[in-house]
């Protein structure tokens, strides 16, 4: 055993092992029995790339100056589709649709100036969300559209909500359902499920389904093999399956756990109908399970996942990302709901679990009487040990902030711990897992309830005497990077912090932002210009006159989600003030930094940014 101060461990696992190698899943189709799933790669410049699992071998079928990513949303998912061996998808550098027929080169479809999501080919045509950004008008226009796979011509099928999402189509193609909703509202505050009898003439006889109920949030409507329409709602606070039936929702069965997702990305899936019942995933004391449901009665299956996502299931072909705390994220082939084959991980390295730490679930009283969530994971390497007392401390906070961060194994945070720090991933209020009243519990609140969560979880954690007081670090990106910089601003809790394409300035994200989030802050904040003084005092850029603890900045200068100028006035700002301070701007990035080289940056300027901070 080697001792060594805390942060300076050696440790076989690299910023490159960390950053580059590491694939994210992201889209997954089953057409017939083959399995077609898209891979963000870091190593290619972040492309995404459709890989197909056809008997036994898995091999990539886009050529290599393709990229499979829409932008609609700026978020984008559900980038292709496959029907009968022809994969339909976006091309991420002019988002025209394309199709590819085996053993053909892709061919374009439309034009640019209009772009596509969730893609369901059909016998009139390809139903897609479209997003038009033709006129010169202040937001785009978000649209149903029917396309002509060989004309490119795009009839609107429904319009006039400022979104639109998650088009389903039924056995027969007679009928559609989709989600729809306006501003202020994001998809998980309040949505609308409509139904129509969908014709090549367009839609007939459409209808709005619960619309008595004064909010809920709506999410993944399928029909079953028997026309009927499921869809899942929070209407009673937990994301619930329930039946649509004359209109109403009929409850299939109730737990106190979430069934569905933010829809942060096109695509999301969570369940889906397998033979006489339908299967389902949502978390069982902390632990992701899937469930077979029959006669409304969930049984748990035995598998060695605590995540699962992008559920697919066709006839009797099962699909699903499987996350696990210390293995690789996989693709996965279901067989009989028994037994797992895994089709591909994201990570080829094999780590031992001596360089691993393990995730604790810890709930921990936050502010007001409030309750918070967060994951622990320990400093962890077997060959050093550090004589000093106590680990320094780096506090995640997550983007959104309606996301969640779960125990999927996770090498950026594996980096931190297997130098010794201690790392904590906040689900602060506002977080989506823990039903529809806590993650409502944010509005008005942002800047402050997930700040008070972060910093209640740094003092639990000394409280406890796992962590060093004196060695408190807090990041994040996106919403996470606002919360860091708000914690840096507006409490003494933090000797450092990284921002992550951050937010610095609440007033000015209300005024330049793109149209999905364009609103956002109605319910955080609350409405704008009405709330400005509130806006202002929830800006770190309008209060460096408190902050005193240095702070890194990575930025992307393409990021039309959160603009480049929000870290550059926060970096001159701290500059002045004499605040130590580092700015990193990456060419070609966007919301969220895809390039290998880039994350790579991250990880080791922050370590060694942590380090001189808290000398």
């Amino acid at each position: 055993m080697i001792f060594a101060p805390y942060g300076t461990w050696d440790s076989p696992i690299s910023a490159q092992m960390a950053s580059s190698a590491i694939v994210a899943f992201q889209d997954v189709v089953i057409d017939g029995n083959d399995i077609y799933w898209s891979e963000m790669r870091p190593n290619e410049g972040g492309r995404c790339v459709i890989v197909k699992q056809s008997s036994s071998i898995a091999q990539d079928i886009l050529p290599k100056e393709f990229n499979a990513r829409t932008r609609v949303h700026e978020y984008g998912g559900a980038a292709f589709t496959v029907d009968k061996g022809i994969i339909y998808f976006i091309h991420f550098a002019d988002q025209r649709l394309y199709r590819m027929a085996p053993g053909t080169k892709p061919q374009p479809i439309t034009q640019t100036g209009i772009r596509f999501a969730d893609l369901k080919v059909t016998p009139f045509g390809i139903v897609a969300i479209a997003e038009s950004h033709l006129a010169q008008t202040h937001e785009p226009e978000n649209f149903l559209a029917l396309i002509d796979p060989e004309t490119g011509h795009i009839q609107p099928l429904a319009k006039g909500y400022d979104f639109y999402s998650s088009p389903a189509l039924s056995k027969d193609f007679k009928q559609i359902a989709w989600i729809c909703w306006n501003h202020p509202n994001m998809p998980w505050d309040n949505t609308e499920l409509w139904i129509a009898d969908f014709t090549q003439q367009g839609l007939q006889n459409q209808q709005r389904i619960d619309e008595k109920e004064p909010e809920q949030a709506f999410f993944q409507p399928q029909w079953g093999p028997h026309n009927e329409l499921v869809v899942v709602s929070d209407k009673n606070n937990w994301w619930n399956l329930y039946q649509v039936k004359d209109k109403q929702l009929e409850l299939l069965f109730q737990v106190d756990s979430e069934i569905g997702r933010p829809l942060w990305n096109f695509g999301a899936s969570t369940w889906g109908f397998y033979r006489d019942g339908l299967l389902c995933t949502y978390a069982d004391q902390g632990k992701g399970r899937l469930f077979f449901v029959k006669n409304n009665k969930p049984v748990a299956l035995d598998l060695p996942f605590n995540n699962f996502s992008q559920l697919r299931i066709q006839n009797e072909t099962v699909a699903f990302i499987g996350g696990h705390p210390q293995k690789p994220t996989a693709m996965v082939a279901l067989l009989d709901l028994k037994t797992p084959r895994i089709l591909r991980e994201n990570s080829p390295f094999v780590i031992d679990e001596g360089y691993l730490s393990a995730p604790l679930h810890i709930t921990y009283e936050s502010t007001n009487n409030r309750v918070s969530h967060a994951y622990f994971y320990a400093p962890h390497n077997q060959n050093f040990a550090a004589k000093e007392a106590l680990p320094p401390l780096i506090v995640k906070s997550h983007g959104g902030p309606t996301a969640n961060c779960g125990a999927d194994f996770n090498l950026d945070i594996q980096y931190w711990t297997s130098r010794g720090f201690a790392v904590v991933d906040v689900n602060y209020a506002g977080s989506t897992g823990y039903g529809r009243t806590y993650r409502k519990s944010l509005e008005q609140n942002w800047g402050i309830y997930d700040v008070q969560d972060c910093e209640k979880a740094a003092h639990y954690l000394v409280s406890q005497g796992l962590v060093n007081a004196n060695q408190l670090a807090i990041t994040g990106g996106s919403a996470g990077g606002y919360t860091t910089l708000a914690a840096l601003a507006f409490t003494k809790s933090f000797q450092a912090g990284a921002s992550l394409y951050g937010v610095s300035d609440c007033e000015a994200l209300a005024k330049d932002t793109h149209k999905f989030e364009a609103r956002y802050l109605d319910r955080l904040i609350g409405p704008y210009p009405q709330m400005r003084e509130t806006y202002l005092e929830r800006s770190p850029l309008y209060h460096v006159d408190k902050l005193s603890s240095p702070v890194i900045f990575f930025q992307g200068d393409e990021d039309k989600v959160v603009p480049v100028d929000q870290a550059e006035k926060m970096y001159f700002a701290l500059q002045e003030k004499g605040i130590m301070t580092e700015l990193y701007i990456f060419k070609g990035e966007q919301h969220g930094f895809r390039k290998a080289e880039n994350r790579i940056t991250v990880l080791e300027k922050m370590r060694e940014f942590f380090l001189k901070a808290w000398k």
